[in-house]
C-alpha cells in the first residue's frame, strides 16, 4: 500500500469515526460538550494563575508542537489572557480547526517583557521606541525564522491554494526591526529553548511554570480525562 492509499485510508477513517460521534442530536450535544469541556481546560492551563506563576497576561509568543511533526506553530499576542484561552477553542484562531488540542503534544509560552531587564542597554532603548507591540512582532518573526514551523510556512490564496512564505525575505514590521533586538532575542531563545525540553513525568502536573514561562501538555490532559 502507497503512503497516498495510507493517508486516503486514515482520511476515511476519520471521517467514518465523526459520523459515528455525531450520528444523532444527543451525540452532537455530547461531542460539543466534550470538545469545548477539553479547550477549556487548556486554556485555562495556559492563562491562569497557579502557586509558582501569576496569571499570564499581556505580551506572549506562544507555540504549538505536535508528536510526529514537532513545532507546527508559532505566534505572538499582546493579549495573553484572550489569546491563549482562544488558541485550543479555535474561534479565531485557525490552528485548532487545522489540528485538533486533543492531538497536541505540548503549548510553550514566553512573557518576554519579563527579559527587558536582563538585555544589554541598547536593546532596552530599541524596545522604549519601538513599543511592545512592534517588540513582539519582531520576536515572533526571529522564532519562526529559527524554527521554520510548517504551519507558518505557508498562506492561503483566494483560489483555495497555498502559496509558500519565505521568512527571510519578509519585509513585515517585525523583520524590518528585528536586527535591533539582539540581546532580547537571545535570552528569548534561551528561555524558549529551556521550556521545550522539559519533559512531564509520570505524575507531574500538566503545566509546568518558569520565571517567564510556562508549557501545558494537553496530552497529559487528554490521558487523565479518558482515565477518569
Amino acid at each position: 500500500m502507497s503512503v497516498n492509499d495510507r493517508y486516503e485510508d486514515a482520511f476515511k477513517g476519520w471521517c467514518a469515526s465523526l459520523r459515528e460521534l455525531i450520528a444523532d442530536a444527543s451525540g452532537l450535544a455530547e461531542w460539543q460538550e466534550r470538545r469545548y469541556r477539553f479547550a477549556h481546560i487548556i486554556g485555562e492551563l495556559l492563562t491562569n494563575p497557579n502557586e509558582t506563576c501569576p496569571e499570564m497576561t499581556g505580551p506572549v509568543l506562544y507555540g504549538v508542537s505536535l508528536p510526529g511533526a514537532g513545532l507546527c506553530y508559532v505566534g505572538q499576542t499582546q493579549e495573553a489572557e484572550r489569546r491563549l484561552r482562544d488558541l485550543p477553542v479555535g474561534e479565531s484562531h485557525h490552528l485548532a480547526n487545522t489540528v485538533p488540542p486533543e492531538l497536541w503534544e505540548r503549548v510553550i509560552v514566553v512573557r518576554w517583557p519579563d527579559l527587558l531587564e536582563q538585555a544589554p542597554p541598547a536593546d532596552q532603548q530599541a524596545a522604549a521606541d519601538l513599543g511592545l507591540s512592534v517588540c513582539g512582532l519582531a520576536l515572533e518573526h526571529l522564532l519562526q525564522l529559527t524554527t521554520l514551523p510548517p504551519l507558518n510556512g505557508r498562506r492561503r490564496h483566494r483560489n483555495g491554494e497555498w502559496r509558500p512564505r519565505d521568512h527571510a525575505r519578509s519585509r513585515s514590521r517585525g523583520a524590518v526591526h528585528a536586527p535591533r533586538l539582539p540581546g532580547l532575542w537571545e535570552l528569548t531563545w534561551q528561555a524558549w529553548q529551556h521550556l521545550g525540553a522539559v519533559r512531564a513525568g509520570t505524575g507531574d502536573p500538566p503545566a509546568i511554570t518558569t520565571q517567564v514561562g510556562r508549557v501545558v501538555f494537553p496530552s497529559r490532559v487528554l490521558e487523565e480525562t479518558a482515565l477518569a
